[in-house]
């Protein structure tokens, strides 16, 4: 072991590095965005709408994960070590300069704008690690890769939500402090890989890109596979569009730190606030570390499973596992419920990419590979929709008091800078005579906003479904290998 680790080279450790604090970066502010958007602006968040969140946050991460089709061209004709520090110097200013505005269309704009750095960085790190592997020692790198995103995604949500605690901008601060060590570590060690280098000028290259992509989705067969997966990734993503959102309206988690206070008043003290309550996002970032600890087990089980059964199984197990995040205020059941969601994650996820590498034709497989990220395009933008205005209508807090108050013919100010989503709650309370907790009771009770369970978990079941169809009706032919 200790001979093949030798064998890669100080740019695959560089590379591994850069996407560590990239992940970090990224999902530090990623795990905490909708309720930075959509939280009371007396608390420092922005307060707007949950349909303006599910917008922004859709339509932006769509788009990050369709570019890569262009930027990898991109980083072939102009390099991979300028296309980096061209990722990280977008990333850096645009973390930086978002934690400074208030104005949806400016919010959205430089949101857009790190997601260009983004989909620049995703294409160039995997090739790295692609072009600093071998036959022999690829499967380990990838697995060393796959680790290092998953760290980068565990330690991010836990410092950002420290960090809001004193000040929203912190959490953009050390976002954009970390892209600067990126750009550092890559200015001074990264070493560019072997590539073929082309005279094709730029526009044709990416042209021809486009144009290889549209070549690759005439396989109707291959086309009706990412278009089905679409609804896996639109389910999944709820768990960073809706479910701290969900989790900061809903539940009380003063009981989950009472408990941990029990236990160890340190141990409330690291996972809980001042204020005696655990934020969300440290209770969405359970997923990822379910995923650090039990990935390789459960690898393991589903290996010897063709990856389309497993994708089946795995995404049925996961769409009730999301489901049940929905179903209780009652913050202990997110141990078990994000249990069952993540052994379905991790029995599907890694089998998408297996799988498309199987059925593509030999000499089109990094081609159909580059294809994979265009399901989790369109999951993200769906995933938008059902965040936004779905979960706005039929479970967002601040939406039901204002239906209740109309309801009872009792008028209220609208939501503005001087009468913030905290006001309307403690108005709602008085006009109503009951505590905090009684309004949050009365409303779960008369409105039931955790049927949207019911939504996000048809999705999830409706995909597997219709790819168990899939499986039966269009894959017997004997070139369908991955079946």
């Amino acid at each position: 072991m200790e001979t093949i680790f030798k064998r890669f080279p100080r740019t695959f450790w560089v590379a591994n590095t850069l996407e560590l604090f990239e992940r970090w970066a990224w999902y530090g502010l990623f795990n905490v965005l909708a309720i930075y958007l959509t939280a009371s602006t007396d608390t420092g968040a922005l307060g707007f709408s949950q349909e303006q969140k599910g917008n922004m946050m859709g339509i932006v991460t769509a788009i990050l994960y369709f570019l890569p089709v262009i930027t990898g061209s991109i980083a072939d004709k102009l390099g991979y070590k300028k296309v980096l520090l061209l990722s990280f110097g977008i990333t850096s200013s645009g973390y930086l300069l978002m934690g400074h505005l208030t104005n949806y269309s400016a919010v959205f704009a430089v949101f857009f704008y790190i997601a260009i750095g983004g989909a620049f960085f995703k294409p160039v790190i995997s090739a790295t690690i692609a072009k600093t592997t071998d036959s022999k020692n690829s499967s380990i790198g990838f697995g060393i890769f796959y680790m290092m995103v998953n760290i980068g995604a565990l330690i991010g949500p836990f410092v950002a939500s420290k960090l809001r605690e004193i000040s929203w901008n912190y959490v953009f601060y050390l976002s954009a402090g970390i892209i600067l060590l990126n750009l550092l570590l890559v200015t001074v060690f990264y070493k560019e890989p072997n590539r073929e280098k082309s005279d094709e000028k730029l526009g044709k290259a990416v042209l021809q890109a486009l144009t290889n992509v549209l070549t690759a989705l005439r396989d109707m067969k291959f086309l009706t596979f990412l278009v089905l997966i679409i609804g896996f990734w639109a389910m999944y993503f709820q768990l960073f569009y809706t479910l701290p959102v969900f989790i900061d309206q809903w539940m009380d988690t003063s009981q989950l730190y009472q408990w941990m206070y029990g236990i160890s008043p340190r141990l409330a003290a690291i996972f809980g606030t001042e204020q005696g309550t655990v934020n969300p996002e440290m209770l969405v970032n359970i997923d990822a570390l379910y995923i650090v600890l039990f990935q390789i087990l459960v690898s393991g089980l589903v290996m010897k499973l063709k990856p389309l059964n497993a994708m089946i199984a795995g995404i049925f197990v996961a769409s009730f596992g999301i489901g049940a995040t929905f179903i209780f205020s009652n913050p202990f059941y997110l141990f078990v419920s994000l249990l069952v969601f993540s052994f379905g994650e991790m029995a599907s996820s890694p089998k998408i990419t297996e799988y498309i590498g199987r059925i593509a034709p030999p000499d089109k497989v990094g081609l159909y590979m580059g294809c994979s990220f265009l399901p989790m395009s369109g999951g993200n933008f769906l995933a938008g929709i059902l965040s936004g205005k779905v979960y706005g209508q039929m479970s967002d807090k601040i939406y039901l008091v204002q239906q209740e108050l109309t309801k009872r013919s009792i008028s209220f100010p609208d939501i503005s800078s001087g009468f913030t989503h905290n006001d309307l709650l403690q108005f709602a309370a008085g006009k109503l005579n009951m505590t905090q907790n009684e309004l949050t009771q009365h409303l779960w009770d008369t409105y039931h906003p955790s049927n949207v369970w019911y939504v996000f978990t048809a999705i999830g079941v409706g995909t597997a479904v219709l790819l168990f169809v899939f499986d039966r009706l269009a894959l017997k032919s004997k070139t369908a290998v991955g079946s």
